[in-house]
C-alpha cells in the first residue's frame, strides 16, 4: 500500500521501496568534501546525460543557497547519499558550493563554551 502523497516509492509496511544507497549507485563517498553545513547552489548550468529523479530534486532545492544538511532532509536521505548527489551536481557544474565561513575554528573550544553557555540560560 502506498501512503497518501508518497508515490510508489514508498509503502506503509516495507517502507521505502528503493533502498538510500541504491541512489548513489552504492556509492558512500563524494568525489568532493562536503561538511552538512556547506551551501550549495544551482548554476544554472544545465547537466549533461540523463539525472536520476534525485539529483533533479536536489537541483530543484538549490535556486537559492540551501545547506547539505537541509537538501539531505528535504529529500528524506542519509546525509552520506544526499552529500554523493550534490558532488555528482558539482563535479557536472551544475551546482556550486561555498564552505561555511567561521571567524572561529568550528570546534574551538571557547566557541563550543559559548553556545553551551547560551542554551542553558535558554532553559
Amino acid at each position: 500500500m502506498t501512503a497518501a502523497g508518497d508515490g510508489p516509492w514508498l509503502d506503509d509496511a516495507a517502507g521505502r521501496l528503493v533502498r538510500p544507497f541504491a541512489v548513489s549507485d552504492g556509492r558512500t563517498r563524494p568525489t568532493v568534501a562536503l561538511d552538512l553545513i556547506s551551501q550549495v547552489m544551482a548554476t544554472g548550468t544545465t547537466p549533461l546525460g540523463h539525472l536520476a529523479p534525485e539529483h533533479t530534486q536536489a537541483l530543484d532545492l538549490c535556486h537559492a543557497p540551501v545547506s547539505v544538511a537541509e537538501v539531505a532532509a528535504h529529500l528524506k536521505l542519509p546525509a552520506a547519499v544526499a552529500k554523493v548527489l550534490l558532488a555528482d551536481l558539482l563535479d557536472c557544474g551544475a551546482l556550486t558550493t561555498k564552505p561555511p565561513a567561521f571567524h572561529h575554528t568550528p570546534t574551538d573550544r571557547a566557541l563550543l563554551e559559548a553556545v553551551l553557555d547560551g542554551l542553558r540560560r535558554q532553559l
